[in-house]
């Protein structure tokens, strides 16, 4: 179990949740969009254990241009991770870094992914958490899977098959036994050219008897991943959001990301407390991105464009973020 453990942790894309009995959640994220940008959808398999210890395994569907949401419960005895590589199979569903394979009702089928852009993971900075991934009392850790990937394949969708040949993905995770209190979320790999995807999240993290505003943004341009943290020296000028935008400056030594997300019509999905899924959070799959990005020693611009199809959650107090 040990070896288990340690080889999970330094490759968080992985099952981490070994051993968990209470208070714990894990789940990932599959986005899915077809080449015409017509359909949408996102998958998110997971399982759920509460302070008593009850638990169980789950599937939620997001279908993000018909705004709606399904949460398929199952037995935890369906779950079933592998403790070598992302592999989880839930009853006849399976999800991996490079497919998935779905059988619930209303949605059948497989599909599989190419060109997958995962966050670097060297030793001493296992993921996108950084060193924090070393801190073994976060409230929530979280995970990229794959920034962007090209999709092949077909779905059956409400007796319709629907073909996502073309079209674009992205997958991201979360674990650990709560939601943060209060944060943004934000991701669109939808450009003006193939090749580019966003993810962007600031949330307020508890921390020993105090809590501070956590930040975590990436961009992949060009073959080159931008990241702007709080380990690597960025600082956070502005987060900020009312009922129609969110605003974010990130700045760093080399560069300078803003983002203005404009909100649309959410949907609700189920969230983690406490490690049980019975919180509530609201998303939007057809948020709009304008993101520019600044060279600040050369001054050039590398980046202004605007990312469609973007999921977009505004969460808890966010009076507690704001700067």
């Amino acid at each position: 179990m040990l070896f288990t453990r340690l080889h999970a942790f330094f490759n968080p894309e992985q099952f981490q949740g070994w051993g968990k009995k209470r208070n714990y959640f894990e789940g990932w994220y599959y986005k899915i969009v077809s080449s015409d940008q017509q359909k949408a959808f996102a998958f998110i398999p997971g399982i759920a254990i509460d302070t008593n210890g009850y638990s169980h395994a789950f599937i939620q569907v997001l279908d993000g241009k018909q705004r709606t949401s399904l949460y398929h419960r199952f037995g935890i005895e369906d779950f079933n991770p592998s403790s070598k590589k992302l592999l989880v199979q839930l009853n006849k569903n399976s999800f991996s870094e490079n497919h998935l394979q779905l059988d619930l009702p209303g949605i059948k089928g497989e599909l599989h992914f190419s060109g997958n852009v995962p966050w670097p993971k060297p030793f001493y900075s296992p993921g996108i958490m950084g060193p924090y991934a070393f801190a073994p009392f976060m409230e929530c850790y979280h995970g990229i899977v794959s920034m962007d990937h090209s999709i092949q394949g077909t779905l059956i969708i409400d007796n319709n098959k629907v073909d996502f040949t073309n079209g674009r993905g992205y997958i991201e995770k979360d674990w650990g036994r709560s939601f943060p209190s209060a944060y943004f979320w934000m991701q669109s790999n939808h450009f003006s050219r193939p090749g580019i995807s966003l993810k962007c999240s600031v949330a307020k993290i508890p921390w020993i008897r105090n809590s501070f505003t956590g930040f975590i943004a990436g961009l992949w341009l060009n073959d080159q991943l931008y990241r702007f943290t709080i380990y690597n020296g960025t600082k956070l000028l502005r987060s900020y959001a009312d009922e129609n935008k969110v605003e974010i400056v990130l700045e760093n030594r080399k560069c300078r990301l803003e983002i203005l997300a404009h909100r649309d019509n959410a949907t609700e999905l189920a969230s983690p407390i406490l490690g049980f899924m019975n919180g509530r959070i609201e998303e939007s799959m057809t948020a709009a991105l304008d993101v520019t990005l600044t060279d600040k020693k050369a001054g050039n611009v590398l980046l202004q464009d605007t990312g469609k199809n973007a999921g977009l959650e505004v969460a808890g107090m966010i009076n507690e973020i704001m700067v």
